[in-house]
């Protein structure tokens, strides 16, 4: 189930909303696993590899539209989800609304268990992961009934997160 371009236009064309819900613990994206394992080892961290997607950012927001998520965590944070707080500072100095959920919460409102992205509250996409931690595919689901399920998750999700600074204040001592 390779990601297919029409996965990748979605992020360009969407009109007003994309919001993405994270659930797992650790994500392995071959283009992290450098400044990846520099944090680990208290190096300085290169973003470099992922200014396009900043670049981006910044061009959609600038027209009006807006990128959101929710990362639903474990405490305490794993070691990639500290790596991700750091890495969410840049994200959302160019625009992404990034907030964090702890699991225990996301628990409670009956979170799903898989990540997903929702473009303009109408386009489902339904992301998987292999072995590893490996990004291997997305799945558009037309589902009507799952759709309004995953607004109904998204709402809740961003109800109870708090922002991404006001998480790192209260959780990262490390990268602020």
């Amino acid at each position: 189930m390779e990601p297919g371009p029409e996965f990748g236009q979605l992020f360009t064309t969407f009109e007003h909303t994309a919001f993405r819900l994270e659930v797992r613990e650790n994500y392995n994206a071959p283009r992290e696993v450098e400044s990846f394992r520099r944090f680990r080892a208290g190096e300085p961290v290169d973003l470099s590899w992922a200014e396009s997607w900043f670049s981006m950012i910044r061009q959609a927001t600038a027209k009006g539209r807006r990128f959101a998520r929710v990362r639903v965590v474990s405490l305490p944070l794993s070691d990639y989800s500290r790596f991700g707080l750091l890495a969410a500072r840049f994200t959302t100095e160019a625009g992404e609304d990034i907030r964090y959920l702890h699991r225990d919460v996301a628990e409670q409102f009956g979170l799903p268990d898989h990540d997903y992205w929702l473009f303009d509250s109408r386009k489902l996409v339904r992301m998987h992961f292999g072995e590893e931690d490996r990004f291997v595919g997305a799945e558009v689901i037309e589902d009507a009934e799952a759709i309004v399920q995953h607004n109904y998750w998204r709402d809740a999700a961003r109800h109870h997160a708090m922002s991404r600074d006001e998480f790192a204040a209260k959780h990262d001592q490390r990268d602020n």
